[in-house]
């Protein structure tokens, strides 16, 4: 092998070598960014259905419908009862936007039972929401692993439910927290 070769590739073995470190103590430096007051001191949520995609209703791709998100996610947050739930956004001290998005898929996906047959990335998408000036103050989106049978798909779209419903337990756990350290 050429010497400048050797040399090269033994300079960017060492390089890399010495990213890693560098990368990992620059993360341990990093404070985590403060998690909004308002999600913290929420009492009251709106949940509004900000919509579902379905390419056909005469063989839809998932049972439900598409306000099955919505309804799913409303469930889950009355059963938590860690917020009253109120019929008006005005009412709210913070909106939860649950939608269900469907879109396209340049490629096929090779995984589970789909066997390429994917044509879809299905996504649970919550924007939780300030309701006085509707900035975005924290957001989730969950995708379903995409199956061939109808009722696998059904049941990865409940298993990505359930990682939405435990990502928004765990923030406001979070924020309760980060308050209480103040």
């Amino acid at each position: 092998m050429d010497k400048h070769f050797k040399m090269g590739v033994l300079f960017v073995a060492l390089a890399s070598g010495l990213q890693v470190p560098i990368l990992t103590a620059q993360q341990a430096k990093m404070a985590a960014a403060p998690i909004p007051a308002q999600i913290s001191a929420a009492k009251r949520v709106f949940v509004a259905n900000a919509g579902g995609d379905s390419p056909s209703t005469e063989d839809p791709l998932f049972a439900g419908g598409p306000d099955r998100a919505y309804n799913q996610f409303y469930a889950a947050m009355k059963t938590w009862g860690k917020y009253e739930l109120v019929n008006s956004p005005a009412d709210a001290d913070l909106l939860f936007d649950i939608r269900f998005m469907l879109p396209s898929m340049a490629q096929p996906v090779f995984k589970g039972d789909s066997m390429g047959a994917a044509a879809f990335d299905p996504q649970l998408r919550l924007e939780i929401r300030d309701p006085r000036s509707t900035a975005i103050l924290w957001g989730f989106t969950e995708h379903l692993q995409w199956a061939i049978l109808k009722a696998n798909r059904d049941k990865n779209f409940d298993l990505a439910m359930a990682r939405l419903v435990d990502d928004t337990q765990k923030l406001s756990a979070q924020a309760t927290a980060d308050d209480s350290k103040k």
